[in-house]
């Protein structure tokens, strides 16, 4: 398919997980991907090679969102090396549960620096260079709806970036400009087996309250990244698209 054909994307945090996964999707369906990643470089580089072998095109860009000159330059190299750009999706994201006894000032600042700060920072980065028809995709959480016990700051930082996405709808729309967000549920990725939540109670009570009766798989919401991207959803935006199976 070439539903994204002569776009240019930007994916945060696209070296493993959703992200890689998103940036997989979109090059297949004919974007320039630019695969940002913070520490695992030969991983964003695995996602290049995945890309290019398909016959796509992409280039890893080493990049920390919490810190504004990173994602200025972040910017540019899309700019320099495509000419423009056009996609916007702000993956990047760290969780951590922990009961509100146990909350800290660094728990707190490590998750809000990254899926915060971050979506703001890569937003406001890309917001002068994108044109009527480009779009802004947040990816956000289940937990927004769910409220899963000992999720406080998690759940916090994505109930921000929810509402984020909503005011930058408004802010932005004038332009021509869309900005939506994607609310996986538990999603199987190498982050979800090394925390140890699979194959664990927090999964089983997933598989429990999702009508399909199943976790998903980064394949479940890659697809819904590359349409909300695409012309096919030029009139969307302001909206917060639940991916979880039906859990809520």
């Amino acid at each position: 398919m070439n539903k994204l054909k002569d776009k240019v994307a930007i994916v945060t945090g696209a070296s493993k997980g959703i992200g890689a996964g998103i940036a997989r999707q979109l090059a297949a369906d004919g974007a320039k991907v630019i695969v940002n990643y913070i520490s695992s470089k030969s991983s964003a580089d695995d996602v290049v090679a995945d890309i290019e072998a398909a016959g796509g095109m992409a280039v890893a860009v080493r990049a920390d969102v919490r810190v504004k000159t990173d994602v200025d330059a972040l910017i540019d190299v899309a700019i320099q090396r495509f000419g423009h750009l056009d996609i916007v999706v702000n993956n990047a994201g760290i969780y951590q549960f922990a009961k509100i006894e146990e909350t800290t000032e660094a728990l707190y600042r490590q998750q809000f620096d990254i899926n915060v700060l971050g979506t703001l920072l890569v937003a406001g980065a890309a917001a002068p260079h994108l044109g009527r028809g480009s779009c802004i995709i947040n990816i956000s959480s289940f937990v927004t709806r769910v409220l899963p016990a000992e999720s406080a700051i998690y759940s916090g930082t994505k109930g921000a970036v929810d509402a984020i996405t909503g005011v930058l709808s408004r802010e932005l729309g004038p332009r021509g400009i869309r900005v939506n967000a994607v609310n996986p549920g538990m999603i199987e990725t190498e982050g979800t087996h090394a925390a140890g939540a699979m194959d664990s109670d927090f999964q089983t009570w997933n598989e429990g309250l999702t009508p399909l009766g199943r976790i998903g798989q980064v394949r479940d919401i890659a697809p819904i990244v590359s349409f909300l991207a695409s012309d096919d959803a030029g009139w969307v935006t302001g909206e917060v698209i639940l991916g979880s199976g039906g859990m809520r």
